[in-house]
């Protein structure tokens, strides 16, 4: 049941417990008290909604930043990745495996924005090695959606 109801909000976010409780066939109380046990146990940490910004008047620019940083002993990356989440500027904060110890996904409202915080905050941040950022130029699919959807009609063109 947990991860039914998961993947509906997930999916779709804003969905009455009576209408998860019928897709599910299950009470409405019982999708209130899962959703309540989910959030108080911290598997739901929040709601939101998915907004086009290009679409808005609203400025906001993207950047990923990959992050080469010195692990401690005892603690790998835990507190770089700490120190690092603090900042407002952070959107999101990933350790991963390849080339990069941390994929950092900052905005700000635009390019320089984004610059000043890597130079002045994130690059000489203790245990940072070097960074390496890319900016989003444009976004076609967010959260598992698609955000401008091309009529399925047209077609790549092929040269011989």
């Amino acid at each position: 049941m947990q991860e039914s109801i998961l993947g509906i909000l997930a999916g779709e976010g804003r969905v009455a417990d009576d209408e998860i409780a019928a897709r599910l066939g299950i009470s409405s109380d019982e999708v209130a008290g899962a959703i309540r046990e989910m959030e108080e146990q911290g598997i739901i940490i929040g709601y939101r909604a998915l907004v086009d910004w290009s679409k808005t008047d609203v400025e906001r620019v993207y950047a990923y930043i990959l992050v080469e940083g010195t692990p401690q002993h005892g603690v790998g990356f835990n507190d770089l990745a700490a120190h690092i989440a603090r900042f407002d500027e952070v959107h999101s904060l990933h350790l991963t495996s390849g080339t990069a110890d941390l994929n950092v996904v900052v905005e700000g409202r635009d390019f320089r924005e984004i610059a000043r915080f890597v130079a002045e905050k994130l690059a000489p941040s203790p245990g940072v090695t070097s960074t390496s950022t890319s900016f989003v130029l444009k976004t076609y699919k967010s959260e598992g959606r698609l955000i401008h959807e091309t009529p399925s009609s047209q077609r790549l063109a092929v040269s011989p």
